[in-house]
């Protein structure tokens, strides 16, 4: 019998950085899934980052994981977005080669000492005596481990839509994990219907490239991790538009749609729609952009991207022709929708571990979220915490102030999510000094402490801001047309080159750094308000709740608030004025409650 101490399922972005982080962290992992050649496969747009997203990649680079890596090494195309608005907002965009992705994540990945592949469709998982022992697979295996993740993305009871026509998959072509669910119910959780889906695949050469606008790769190409990947210029991406004939098509025919018909159950995304929730729910909008990507470089397919349909596939023929550019345009896989089941995100503790079974963790689409950058972040998390649960160590918990990760798990755990959770930069009260480009300096620490980085790492990051906080020392004192330099450099037509040229350059080491000065000098406002936000925020982390806490015996406090809070156990009074339904007057009888001197 095979023996790990954690068991990752699935071999998504949460499967690749759970079986990453966990090996990091000193445990022994067998990664299970039903092909291993399918590991960090893209089943959606080909590319990393974008709006609150790039920002949770900086933060998985800066924790030691792996996606940054992957998606600089094989990057055809990249672009700043929100380049003319300040940096709390300003998010790489990094388009990928699907294939060479995939084959970079396995290569990597499965290279790591810690790491082994078990190809296998898990059945179960293996309870005994109420304790998790393992899991059990379709062929008879028992596979032991003190830890399971279960990262399964879109493939728990999945089922696949093109028009009112349905079948049991996981994603195209792919079967479904047909019997974790019911484990996952036996094991106390409740389980929650979600949706979602994915466009048409077009043949590269059937399009009218010509009447399309064309969207040049950033010179220097943007990175991740600082490591540009040998062809992160090679590929523009393309934009259309949709058109009357499109809205009409989709208007007349949306009797054919499960979800308009009544077929779907699940919850769609509310921030990724499809095409025919655009069309009805902005009825008076007269067209919509789609942005057309290449799929790779030697790949014949282009991904159009906001096209998204569970249309019947001899509509979608009609719907993409109606495009301009896409006259003659030929499908090779048709766009589909895909019901799952996903966990109550609130039966969750802040480390993505089961309130309901101890070892049990979960990551990705599973707990509800949306996207490949919140699975790998949560995937990071859940590999790490499910190491240290193996290996008898405390679970490891990055505060909401922390970062974006940190937003995205407070949220799942404490407010839990209804629909497919999408990280915005909206989401985040203190996104001005949780930038990407500032992640190294807020998280290295936390990484090294938890085997996730190498110790010279956070040397590293300590010298870099240190020469940064010099510089902008040495700016405060230099004068500049009767104002000081740092002062002088918050005009908006001056950069930190400018400065330069005028008072000479300090001890900085790269345009990164000179970047840092910048920011910091012109946003020191900005920036000193929410440091005043962070500490009025945490004067709530300080109030700590016992674990065994009765909140049945708070004095004035609502039976809603002690049915909730009893559920959830918030660790501080902070995470529970973040669980829905607890009013002002719930928060001051628990106040009251930890305050008070004892008898």
């Amino acid at each position: 019998m095979a023996v790990y101490d954690v068991i990752v399922v699935g071999g998504g972005h949460a499967g690749i950085e759970a079986a990453w982080a966990a090996a990091q962290a000193g445990a022994r992992v067998g990664l299970v899934t039903s092909n291993p050649e399918r590991i960090g496969l893209m089943p959606c747009n080909p590319a990393v980052g974008g709006p609150g997203k790039s920002q949770l990649v900086a933060e998985i680079v800066a924790l030691g994981g792996l996606m940054g890596r992957l998606a600089d090494a094989t990057a055809i195309h990249t672009r700043v977005l929100n380049r003319s608005k300040g940096p709390a907002v300003q998010s790489l965009r990094v388009q990928v080669d699907r294939d060479a992705y995939a084959l970079e994540a396995q290569r990597v990945l499965l290279a790591h000492p810690g790491v082994e592949s078990v190809r296998a469709e898990v059945a179960a998982l293996w309870i005994e005596g109420g304790r998790l022992r393992g899991v059990r697979t379709v062929d008879g295996r028992a596979l032991a481990a003190r830890a399971v993740v279960v990262a399964s993305g879109t493939f728990l009871s999945g089922v696949v839509w093109y028009g009112r026509q349905s079948r049991p998959a996981g994603r195209q072509g792919e079967p479904p994990a047909r019997f974790l669910s019911q484990s996952l119910r036996e094991a106390g959780h409740a389980l929650l219907r979600f949706k979602t889906g994915t466009p048409p695949r077009i043949q590269a050469d059937s399009v009218d490239y010509a009447a399309l606008e064309t969207v040049p790769a950033d010179d220097p190409a943007g990175t991740f991790t600082g490591q540009p990947g040998p062809h992160a210029t090679a590929r523009p991406t393309w934009q259309t538009r949709t058109t009357a004939a499109t809205h009409r098509l989709i208007q007349e025919n949306l009797h054919l749609s499960p979800l308009y018909g009544g077929d779907i159950e699940g919850v769609g995304p509310r921030y990724c729609p499809s095409i025919e929730d655009k069309v009805v729910r902005f009825a008076d909008k007269e067209t919509h952009l789609l942005f057309v990507e290449p799929d790779g470089l030697e790949t014949s397919e282009l991904y159009l991207q906001g096209f998204s349909s569970s249309l019947p596939p001899e509509l979608q023929e009609r719907m993409v022709r109606s495009l301009p550019g896409f006259e003659r345009a030929v499908i090779q896989r048709y766009a589909y929708a895909v019901e799952y089941d996903a966990v109550r995100s609130t039966e969750l503790t802040p480390g993505l571990q089961s309130r309901k079974l101890p070892g049990l963790f979960t990551a990705g689409q599973l707990n509800g979220t949306s996207g490949y950058e919140e699975a790998a972040a949560q995937g990071l998390l859940a590999g790490l915490n499910a190491a240290r649960y193996a290996l008898g160590l405390e679970e490891a918990v990055l505060p909401r102030d922390s970062g974006y990760i940190g937003v995205m798990v407070d949220d799942l755990v404490h407010r839990g999510t209804d629909e497919p959770y999408r990280m915005m930069t909206s989401r985040v009260e203190l996104r001005l000094l949780c930038r990407a480009d500032n992640a190294d300096e807020r998280l290295t620490e936390r990484a090294v402490a938890w085997g996730l980085q190498p110790a010279g790492r956070l040397e590293a990051v300590r010298q870099k801001y240190a020469r940064v906080e010099a510089e902008l020392k040495r700016l405060g004192t230099v004068r500049l047309e009767g104002v000081s330099a740092a002062h002088y450099l918050r005009r908006p037509e001056v950069g930190y080159a400018d400065v330069v040229e005028k008072v000479g350059a300090g001890d900085l080491r790269g345009e990164e750094e000179a970047q840092q000065v910048e920011i910091r000098a012109k946003y020191a406002g900005y920036i000193d308000r929410q440091l005043k936000l962070r500490e009025r925020l945490a004067e709530l982390d300080a109030y700590r709740i016992p674990e065994s806490l009765a909140y049945a015996a708070v004095p004035s406090l609502s039976r809603e608030a002690v049915e909730k809070l009893s559920r959830v156990r918030p660790r501080t009074v902070a995470e529970a004025s973040r669980v829905p339904g607890i009013r002002d007057s719930d928060l001051t009888a628990l106040l009251i409650h930890l305050t008070k001197v004892p008898a």
